[in-house]
């Protein structure tokens, strides 16, 4: 293990690296963002991964949703991904489930972290709840066009949003990336004990001369709880 994480030791030292092996997190889609957490992650030596998601990988899934071949059209996204991230590192156990949210939540599995990798607001409010009332952080990613938006989620409110089934209309790839980047790099320092801003939001893009833009915002307060 130690030469397989000699970078990150170099980083944070043995005694965090290992502490990770200890830790559990569950991404909630295994799609654009949830193929590049679980990558991400899945190298970093968290323990043990949960991937949730029902979806099959489809033709048009594969340019942003970078843990999958065109030979694997038909089958399950979470399994493929889940077995992507123990091929790629020996020390993690990465869960396949097949389910969305609703039911994962009713096998009552206890994780450090929740990382949200969906497409829709709806079952993030669904995330924000149960990880309200499970007492159990979570990190929140959008894509859409050249845009993106993260937030670590202890104590505000995610009604903050206004919830509606709309779905983005076009994704570039790289920004899927991106994101998923930040809240690989979010979770990883939360994980092994490094200081990290909760509650604000990052909103980052593209403007029209071709700048990236990052703005941040406070988020408000659950009101309940």
């Amino acid at each position: 293990m130690t030469d397989y994480f000699h970078r990150q030791i170099q980083l944070w030292g043995e005694t965090k690296q290992t502490s990770l092996q200890s830790k559990k997190v569950a991404i909630i889609g295994s799609g654009g963002l949830g193929s590049s957490l679980g990558i991400a992650l899945g190298s970093s030596g968290i323990g043990t991964i949960y991937c949730i998601d029902f979806d099959k990988i489809e033709i048009h899934n594969i340019h942003r949703q970078i843990a999958f071949k065109t030979a694997d059209q038909g089958q399950y996204k979470s399994e493929v991904l889940a077995k992507l991230i123990e091929e790629r590192c020996p020390h993690v156990k990465a869960i396949a489930k097949t389910v969305d949210f609703e039911n994962f939540t009713k096998e009552n599995i206890n994780v450090d972290l929740i990382i949200d990798a969906t497409d829709n607001l709806p079952t993030r409010a669904k995330i924000d709840a149960y990880a309200k009332a499970s007492s159990t952080p979570w990190l929140y990613g959008s894509v859409e066009a050249f845009n993106g938006q993260v937030c670590f989620f202890d104590k505000s409110d995610f009604g903050a949003f206004k919830i509606s089934d709309k779905t983005p209309e076009g994704i570039a790839g790289p920004i899927v990336m991106h994101i998923a980047s930040l809240q690989a790099n979010l979770a990883l320092r939360y994980l092994v004990g490094l200081e990290i801003k909760k509650d604000l939001l990052y909103y980052l893009y593209f403007n029209d001369e071709g700048e990236l833009i990052t703005q941040k915002f406070a988020m408000p307060k659950a009101q309940h709880g």
